[in-house]
């Protein structure tokens, strides 16, 4: 997990009240702050995916062969679960249902089985419950739900909290909740649901002892999570945001609206792996709407990203920090061709980013690698390197592990992108609208090889890292090397950088 931004607003997220609209228009809610209403013309095109107010009703009978759940029965769904055999459909009536009031009472899934709400069920812990769904039963459905009130510990989920594999939740609204609404294993398929106002994640893909292969995220609303403010609490965490993902390796994850997040929109931490991020609206997140950590091989195309990093980005400008906070930020993070995935690099084209306090920031830190005590992924290594041992003097001072002992931002392709700013809509005067390609100084631990600075002249010129053909609308500045050495749009594009072939900047406000 990366340090170079925390905290979060104490503010509530605003109530939803958006009319489905096309991604490329802006619009505002009550409470929030006035936003741009102008559609700027751009590569992308897509819509949002309007879940909480217009959730799917379930089926109003019971499907033939199921058993019905009835609400005012305590710990029904519970106990008909465990006297059924696998496979069961359940049908839960209309109602609010409840489990036994002990921290420890759930619903222990059994292999196969499918949860079916009618209109207006609910599953509601009763900030009682720790848990709803759990256990290691594979294939498990949950459809047309609403799962609320139950107080996960942090870093854990209400919905399938043991992680199991294969499961399917679609049409459900998982809300107001402790820790994360929501577990993922193997070839999980989270599809339209309302993931809204959980304490500290919508969804936590993290699976205890191994990877999650093959995780579908598609058309979900995912809204105003991290309620209980953890980067307050736990100063420096990186522990919030919309959602989590943690060592997955294959992922799908299009056509979401992720807005209103206390944090980041979403969070890619510690190898990961071939991400598809395609055809989302990420908008108004406190923090970068997109952080992609330690990770490699990515596609991020065609979303619509706007308003981000408004909350975090002026809390750095206000306190002095020079670091050119982001939008899309990549942390370490690169193209690998030796790890298989769907591409070979990081690619970042046809997007439309909007009023964002910043724009793309490609960064390493010259001390984070593996054994090294900067490393706040503790305990990982690279994916190259499965003996972390390995990775100490005098070895890691000479190849292969001089390069493989560190992530490294590498192979990223910045194209065919529009990048508007109007300070006046976001509301800033200075340490905004930047792009910017950088490391810091290496200076830790002492037996460090990378000391110096050998990353930054890397980062910036043999990693082929490499911005082109894209719009520029607005007062934008690069930065390069290092956070001291800030550009105009001629210097960048000129020697030694020679970044954005192609591109135009047109340095007027607005778009």
């Amino acid at each position: 997990m990366t340090r170079w931004r925390r905290g979060a607003s104490s503010a509530a997220a605003p109530v939803l009240t958006l009319a489905l609209l096309v991604a490329t228009g802006c619009t505002s809610t009550p409470d929030a702050p006035a936003k741009a209403t102008a559609t700027p013309s751009g590569p992308a095109a897509v819509a949002v995916a309007r879940v909480c107010t217009e959730p799917a009703a379930g089926p109003t009978s019971a499907p033939a062969g199921a058993v019905t759940v009835d609400p005012a029965v305590v710990g029904d769904l519970a106990a008909k679960t465990r006297s059924n055999p696998p496979h069961t459909t359940f049908w839960l009536l209309p109602g609010t249902h409840t489990l036994e009031p002990d921290r420890y009472a759930q619903v222990m899934t059994k292999e196969g089985d499918t949860y079916l709400g009618a209109p207006g069920a609910v599953l509601d812990g009763r900030r009682t419950n720790n848990y709803a769904f759990s256990g290691t039963a594979p294939g498990v459905t949950v459809r047309y739900l609403t799962v609320q009130g139950f107080v996960a510990p942090h870093d854990e989920g209400v919905v399938n909290h043991d992680m199991a594999d294969g499961w399917v939740i679609e049409h459900a609204t998982i809300q107001h909740n402790s820790g994360a609404g929501l577990m993922a294993g193997a070839h999980q398929q989270v599809r339209a649901n309302c993931l809204r106002d959980n304490g500290q994640y919508g969804m936590n893909a993290y699976k205890s002892g191994g990877s999650i292969k093959g995780l579908l995220v598609e058309g979900n609303e995912v809204v105003g999570n991290n309620t209980d403010d953890w980067e307050r609490r736990q100063p420096g965490c990186g522990c919030t945001g919309g959602i989590k993902f943690w060592a997955v390796d294959g992922a799908d994850v299009r056509g979401n609206w992720v807005h209103d997040n206390r944090g980041a929109g979403l969070w890619a931490d510690t190898n990961n792996n071939d991400f598809r991020i395609e055809d989302n609206v990420l908008e108004a997140n406190d923090g970068a709407a997109l952080v992609y950590e330690a990770s490699y091989n990515a596609v991020v195309r065609n979303n619509t990203i706007r308003h981000n990093n408004w909350v975090e980005g002026r809390r750095s400008a206000d306190r002095g920090d020079t670091f050119p906070y982001p939008t899309v930020y990549l942390s370490e993070s690169g193209g690998e061709p030796r790890i298989p995935a769907r591409t070979d690099k990081i690619e970042i084209d046809r997007n439309v980013l909007e009023d964002n306090w910043s724009g793309i920031t490609l960064w390493e830190n010259a001390d984070r690698f593996c054994n090294s005590p900067a490393n706040t992924s503790s305990g990982d290594c690279t994916l190259l390197v499965k003996d972390t041992g390995r990775c100490s003097q005098p070895a890691i001072a000479s190849a292969p592990l001089y390069a493989d002992c560190r992530w490294k931002t590498q192979r990223v392709d910045v194209h065919d992108n529009r990048f508007t700013l109007n300070p006046s809509v976001v509301g800033c005067t200075t340490k905004c609208g930047r792009m910017a390609v950088l490391a810091n100084y290496g200076t830790f631990p002492d037996w460090s090889p990378y000391k110096g600075e050998p990353v930054a002249e890397a980062i910036t010129g043999k990693q082929q890292n490499r911005w082109h053909d894209n719009t520029y609308v607005g007062p934008w500045s690069f930065v390069a090397h290092d956070p001291s050495r800030t550009l105009d749009f001629g210097q960048w594009q000129g020697a030694p950088y020679r970044q954005d072939a192609g591109s135009t900047l047109r340095p007027r406000t607005g778009g």
